[in-house]
């Protein structure tokens, strides 16, 4: 059982992040604020290694309804991502199954922060859904799909928009919101959390559980992390985002870094700073809600102590022309080019530095990497003679140390 408290929920749902909930926003609130301990549970796609404050603030909403006294449950993709998620404009790459346990064990570190799973009364439990998906049969996969047509899953937007511009839809990319469904049908949930780009798979589910159990799903779909003005992700597939493992003074500069127009948003979904102060702190000007909202997000992973020696940091680093104290660094053979001709930018995505080669290119490409006489590097191919400080973007530095 859990204490029903109207005032708080209407606390949790007043900072916009709830887009719609199925059947209704309505009917949700009230079985939330029923007496009851309803089973919540959010997917996790664990296909990258690192999370970014989009995923970041629907962890933290589910958190809040936890402590309102629900049972939550953080399910790890560890089956699905090995199918992969059908993107928008290609079939994704399948993973093997080193790659997603690899991954998972990552991610579980990097959300502790932000849920508790070591509450004595009501703690977040873990699940992952090879447990149930690698036991079922073909037999079994058969009777599933036949709650299905197949133009419903046609008419799935990311569907239709690839059939549209001609690119191929793999049959087995239609399993994904099968899978995903059973999902719901496996751990006997009575609700889903999703963002809004997952409100098909989530459907599935709601649709498999009414079927299979004769029970009604609530499913809230989340907003997404995205600039208000040009409606950018942001995006783990597309490399862009801020990415929650980042050491603190780097996870500082690169919410610093993000357009003026992300302020909002970010205090909104990603903070739990009061509503009220909003409008005053927004009246000080970009520069200091930014900063605000900054040390905050940093003060929840790192502390308090950290977050305000970032602030300090960024203060002597970008406001005076300096670099960080503390600047990471990544050893490299003096001879790196008998490594090959990519042996830095493999470092730097073994150090999560850059999130992959394209990144990589695409910041060479911009101007984006400079030396430390601010010398634009425009050899994707580059490897240090001798250490130096590398500048990438606006507010990343590395120190490449010749070993």
């Amino acid at each position: 059982m859990n204490t029903p408290d109207p005032e708080r929920l209407d606390e949790i749902f007043a900072r916009g992040t709830v887009v719609e909930a199925y059947p209704s926003t309505l009917e949700l609130k009230k079985k939330l604020l029923s007496g009851g301990k309803i089973r919540i549970y959010y997917g996790l796609d664990p296909t990258f290694t690192a999370i970014h404050l989009g995923h970041a603030k629907n962890i933290i909403f589910l958190e809040e309804l936890r402590q309102l006294g629900h049972e939550v449950i953080l399910l790890f993709g560890d089956f699905t991502a090995r199918i992969g998620d059908p993107d928008k404009s290609a079939t994704r790459t399948q993973l093997s199954a080193e790659d997603v346990q690899r991954n998972v064990s990552d991610w579980k570190r990097q959300i502790a922060p932000l849920i508790s799973f070591d509450d004595k009364t009501n703690p977040a439990t873990i699940k992952f859904n090879s447990e149930w998906l690698a036991k079922l049969s073909f037999e079994d996969v058969i009777k599933l799909a036949s709650n299905f047509t197949v133009q419903q899953f046609i008419e799935r937007d990311l569907f239709e928009r690839r059939l549209k511009a001609g690119n191929a839809i793999h049959l087995h990319e239609f399993m994904y919101p099968l899978m995903q469904g059973y999902d719901s049908v496996a751990m006997d949930v009575d609700a889903e959390l999703c963002g809004t780009d997952q409100t098909f798979n989530a459907l599935a589910g709601r649709t498999l559980l009414k079927r299979l159990k004769n029970k009604d799903k609530f499913i809230i779909a989340l907003n997404l992390l995205a600039n208000p003005k040009t409606g950018e992700l942001m995006s783990k597939s597309n490399g862009t985002g801020v990415f929650i493992n980042a050491p603190a003074n780097e996870l500082f500069g690169a919410i610093m870094a993000l357009p003026d127009a992300m302020i909002e948003p970010l205090y909104l979904n990603c903070t739990r700073l009061p509503l009220a102060e909003r409008s005053r702190l927004m009246e000080r000007g970009p520069r200091e809600a930014k900063a605000r909202v900054a040390s905050d997000i940093v003060k929840r992973f790192h502390g308090e102590a950290a977050a305000i020696s970032a602030e300090e940091s960024f203060e002597k680093t970008f406001a005076k022309g300096g670099v960080p104290d503390d600047v990471r660094e990544i050893i490299m053979p003096k001879n790196a080019g008998a490594a090959g001709p990519q042996a830095l930018i493999e470092a730097l995505i073994k150090a999560d530095i850059v999130p992959s080669k394209a990144e990589w290119r695409r910041l060479i490409d911009g101007g984006a990497v400079r030396d430390e006489d601010d010398e634009k590097i425009t050899d994707p191919n580059f490897q240090p003679a001798k250490t130096m400080i590398l500048k990438i973007g606006k507010r990343r530095f590395v120190k490449v140390v010749a070993d």
